[in-house]
């Protein structure tokens, strides 16, 4: 079980959900939550990571907009979730995600274990997630990332990309359709890019419109084998 501490940012002070494993970690992870704020989903899917031994950090990225924010899974959340990540902004964002990665280096400094730290993120997390491979060189995994496409035009991200990254999409999203993941193998050919038969939001097992267990259960798998290949 988790806590909620104070994070320093260039944005200012943030609360962060710190899950802790029950033994000495073997790396660092950030969590970024989707538009719905670090609710009891997000705060689940840290504390699951953390009994695979990672130090985990999920910051509420909304605090600098607005603190507390926790959102349900209807219309009037979602377009309330979309309004707060356009007044954040992805900077602000990769700020906060630096700093949380900072405080588990320090963390796993002090217990004398390797200074390694990756994120995981989920819809606009999941963006979050492949720029902070590509710009902050942290080995990601995204979880269908609907605002990538504009980032994979930049050749300056694609063709020297700082970090791994790997993908994860339903075929069944309305949100990505082919041909945007296609153009996920098409820029970034080196990456993994999976495909699940599943809608958007597959991973979200409170919600049992989105949730789509086997898909989901591949990706985790799929996951941690990725972090456990290049956090150490």
């Amino acid at each position: 079980m988790g806590q909620w501490i104070e994070l320093d940012t260039p944005q200012g002070a943030v609360a962060a959900w710190q899950a802790e494993p029950p033994s000495s970690p073997k790396a660092g992870l950030v969590v970024v939550q989707e538009i719905f704020g670090v609710n009891a989903h997000i705060r689940d899917v840290a504390d699951g990571y953390a009994a695979e031994g990672y130090a985990v950090l999920a910051p509420a990225f909304f605090d600098p907009v607005e603190r507390g924010v926790e959102l349900a899974y209807d219309s009037a959340s979602s377009l309330r979730g979309r309004e707060l990540v356009g007044r954040l902004g992805l900077d602000a964002a990769l700020d906060i995600v630096a700093s949380a990665a900072a405080h588990l280096r320090s963390r796993l400094a002090a217990l004398h274990q390797p200074e390694a730290v990756g994120t995981v993120g989920y819809c606009w997390g999941g963006t979050v997630a492949m720029l902070s491979a590509l710009r902050l060189g942290l080995p990601s995994v995204s979880y269908y990332g609907a605002r990538d496409l504009p980032f994979l035009e930049d050749q300056a991200l694609t063709t020297a990309p700082r970090a791994p990254v790997m993908f994860h999409f339903g075929e069944h999203d309305a949100s990505i359709p082919p041909s945007a993941v296609e153009a996920h193998r098409r820029a970034l050919p080196a990456m993994a890019v999976h495909t699940y038969p599943a809608g958007h939001a597959f991973n979200r097992d409170v919600d049992p419109d989105a949730y789509g267990k086997g898909s989901a259960t591949l990706a985790r798998a799929r996951s941690l084998a990725f972090f456990a290949e290049h956090l150490r």
